[in-house]
């Protein structure tokens, strides 16, 4: 197994780094398509979520993989190599298959134990595949990826060490207050109608807000989004619940309407300026909102008509969730308004209480990571056992084809015994030690049996490539 990984996250990047890095859907496609152009690498996929960005691939050559992996990161994400390369970690054979299942586990997450990766884990498969950038170890990796990510969220607590970004964004608006208590009747605008932000809306749903107002670039998208909202089985299930699409266009109405924003959208500029969220609280006075902003200026009146002055002063909370960051961070000194965003949840993550179930669920993945590459050197030397059983069955038929000329008188009988007993002996003098080869190699370093056995019997080197081309499974099958 030669399986590199050279990325960098929220744990090794700063925010300003990681939004500089932000790759874009095509991006994407053109760094996998370079990445195999590279002499170094036969297969690649990446992982790009809001947080980490990481390429990778199946290397023959560690040194060389490293350069040209990091050249092409700070090639298509438009960050110098000097200026990328502080931040980048490497990792290589079982040290990235480690890390790659304690991604899935979410015990490399900016919330420990969230779920949401391993979406984000089968996109990134789903891509490669796509692409047909991703051969047979990179599927055998991530789609062990996914069942490992899986088996910790059942048998394990791992969900209550952290939530989903989004709750735990929620919760950082929210302060003190329970979500529930702190959603409850208000007005929220989703903009984004990507997956971050369908768990968002589904999520502000179940909070028990009153409106989710959906708005994206496709406005059919942000319909199918709404109608999702509302259906009888949705995620409010309950009355009194609405939801709507509107076009982008009219964000800026909705914003002076809106008591929460949750935006996550892949632009690479500002969707919403500080002035935009002055403008809508704003108009939000001169609509009749004033008593809502109360508690910003201490002289003024409740209407007497009028909702309650949040305690706080808080009008619009805000929640970003893109990256690059969607909503400026100069809105923080907006009277009135409240801003989350990647920074500040990195920020307020970093002293969260583990769970016990952490330990738990990293025994599970040195476990698993023993179990795959205990099955990856098994089926490193598969070729060839198969090559040498080959080579065994044609000196079989060809002694049996000289014995024929020889003694032509023999019957069919009499052959087919004889062809019998002599496979018999073959198979004997090779089970011991085929089955013994298959179990060293199952252990670290065991892949030198493989070689040991090839110079042994001779074998054609040519033919074990093709017993492995056979071998290789369809990079094409869907993900776990």
């Amino acid at each position: 197994m030669s399986l590199l990984v050279v990325g960098l996250s929220h744990r090794s990047a700063p925010v300003s780094v990681l939004e500089r890095a932000a790759l874009t859907a095509d991006a994407q496609a053109k760094l996998l398509h370079d990445t195999l152009a590279a002499e170094p690498a036969t297969e690649a996929t990446v992982l790009a979520t809001c947080n980490r960005i990481e390429l990778y691939a199946d290397v023959d050559k560690f040194h060389a993989g490293v350069a040209e992996l990091s050249t092409l990161l700070a090639r298509h994400t438009g960050v110098g190599l000097d200026d990328l390369t502080p931040h980048l970690y490497v990792h290589y054979e079982d040290r990235a298959v480690h890390h790659l299942f304690s991604v899935a586990c979410g015990l490399d997450s900016m919330v420990v134990g969230e779920g949401q990766i391993l979406g984000q884990i089968k996109d990134a498969l789903a891509l490669g595949q796509e692409l047909h950038t991703a051969g047979r170890l990179l599927n055998d990796l991530f789609q062990q990826a996914l069942r490992v990510g899986k088996r910790a969220h059942s048998e394990t607590g791992i969900d209550k060490a952290g939530q989903s970004l989004v709750t735990f964004g929620l919760e950082q608006l929210a302060r003190d207050t329970p979500v529930a208590d702190w959603a409850a009747g208000k007005r929220a605008l989703v903009i984004g109608a990507g997956s971050m932000s369908s768990l968002a809306a589904a999520t502000l749903a179940r909070a028990g807000v009153a409106h989710v107002a959906v708005a994206n670039r496709t406005v059919e998208r942000a319909r199918r989004l709404a109608a999702i909202l509302t259906e009888p089985a949705g995620p409010a299930a309950r009355g009194g619940f609405t939801a709507s699409a509107v076009e982008m266009t009219a964000v800026a109405d909705e914003l002076s309407r809106a008591d929460v924003v949750v935006s996550c959208t892949g632009a690479t500029g500002l969707v919403l300026t500080a002035d935009a969220i002055r403008l809508a609280l704003a108009a939000r006075t001169d609509a009749g909102h004033a008593d809502a902003l109360c508690a910003v200026d201490e002289t003024c009146q409740e209407s007497p008509d009028g909702p309650d002055a949040p305690a706080d002063g808080v009008v619009l909370a805000l929640l970003d969730l893109a990256m690059p960051r969607d909503i400026d961070a100069a809105a923080r000194a907006v009277d009135g308004a409240r801003l989350v965003d990647i920074e500040s949840l990195a920020e307020a993550s970093a002293d969260a209480p583990m769970a016990a179930d952490v330990d738990q669920v990293r025994t599970i993945v040195s476990d698993e990571v023993a179990a795959f590459g205990a099955a990856q050197r098994a089926a490193h030397i598969t070729p060839t056992v198969v090559a040498l059983r080959t080579m065994a069955a044609d000196v079989v038929a060809g002694e049996i084809a000289r014995l024929d000329g020889r003694l032509p008188d023999l019957d069919d009988k009499q052959r087919a015994e004889i062809t019998q007993t002599v496979r018999r002996v073959v198979d004997k003098l090779l089970h011991a030690p085929t089955v013994r080869v298959k179990e060293l190699a199952s252990t670290p370093g065991g892949a030198g049996y493989a070689d040991a056995l090839r110079e042994l019997f001779d074998l054609d080197p040519q033919a074990v490539a093709a017993v492995s081309r056979a071998d290789t499974r369809d990079p094409g099958r869907e993900p776990a």
